[in-house]
């Protein structure tokens, strides 16, 4: 009796057949998905784009004025002060999570003793909401209660700790706050990074007699690229947004001095009745957002298609 060819092409037409209905069902299952996500995503933000080209002040304006929101937006003080303060936030807080999360996940890694009780007080902050890490942090820089009368109050009496009403140290006053409650998300993610390092590369490094440092250095945190990237990248999102740290901290002063473009564009919405303004201003940031996020996912993608052998 001969026998059936598995590769034989009737079968092959057969096999592809269930393979497209998987294909169409899941299809059709993510359907009402990218609807909602045109709809509601997509969709508001096209239309804050139009209202930003509109004389909009408390509901909605059909009128067209150009560029006239950007304009004002860009004159004003107010807008360049927050632009500033974010650039300043941001720059520090990503970089001061990623050394100090980098340093607690080395240290956590040389398996010390209770080791889960030290990751769980770092990683602690994290599961508090920014309004709750800001009223802590508004408690101890607060002059006459926190920290600096508690220093005052044991001899020190010269001890300055009052960041949260000096204009010039009220943004560092955020990047602090915000750094203690970040630290421990970028320590996770990098102490799972070099858990997964292979064992074999420790040997040989201590075979050669290099310095577990520079095994570090020169070795291991080389290879956390993926890890990094998405520690940044988590990192960036939350400045954009940062809104309620700096409400629940400074609320944005003394005067201006710790604004942020979500405190702005959340002012100008509901406080001032400016929809045009604050919609500008949205867009502005979309846009940066944008032309910050678009290189880096063109890089995965590309790293992606090599690791397939497609480039």
């Amino acid at each position: 009796m001969p026998s059936r060819d598995p590769a034989s092409p009737a079968k092959g037409r057969g096999a592809g057949r269930p393979r497209r209905l998987r294909a169409a069902v899941a299809f059709a299952t993510l359907v009402p998905t990218w609807i909602v996500v045109l709809v509601v995503y997509v969709g508001t933000m096209l239309w804050s784009v139009q209202l930003s080209v509109t004389n909009s002040r408390m509901l909605p304006s059909s009128t067209y004025v150009g560029f006239e929101q950007y304009r004002k937006l860009f004159a004003t003080t107010r807008w360049l002060i927050s632009l500033q303060n974010l650039v300043i936030f941001g720059v520090l807080f990503i970089a001061g999570c990623i050394v100090v999360g980098t340093l607690l996940a080395i240290a956590l890694d040389r398996k010390i003793r209770f080791e889960n009780a030290f990751r769980t007080v770092f990683l602690y902050p994290y599961a508090m909401s920014f309004i709750v890490t800001g009223l802590v942090w508004q408690w101890l820089m607060n002059p006459e209660l926190g920290i600096q009368t508690t220093m005052r109050s044991l001899g020190w009496t010269s001890f300055t700790f009052d960041w949260i009403v000096n204009r010039d140290l009220a943004i560092y006053a955020v990047v602090l706050a915000g750094l203690w409650q970040a630290s421990g998300l970028v320590m996770v993610l990098m102490l799972a990074g070099l858990r997964g390092v292979d064992g074999e590369i420790w040997r040989a490094a201590r075979v050669d007699g290099i310095p577990t440092w520079r095994i570090y250095a020169s070795i291991v945190l080389p290879q956390l690229g993926p890890a990094l990237a998405t520690a940044v990248t988590l990192l960036a999102m939350g400045v954009v947004k940062t809104y309620d740290l700096v409400v629940a901290l400074t609320n944005g002063g003394p005067g201006s001095s710790s604004e942020v473009p979500a405190k702005f564009i959340m002012d100008n919405l509901f406080g001032r009745q400016n929809l045009g303004l604050a919609t500008a201003a949205s867009t502005i940031m979309l846009i940066t957002v944008l032309a910050i996020l678009a290189p880096y996912a063109y890089a995965q993608s590309m790293r992606a298609r090599r690791a397939r052998g497609g480039v």
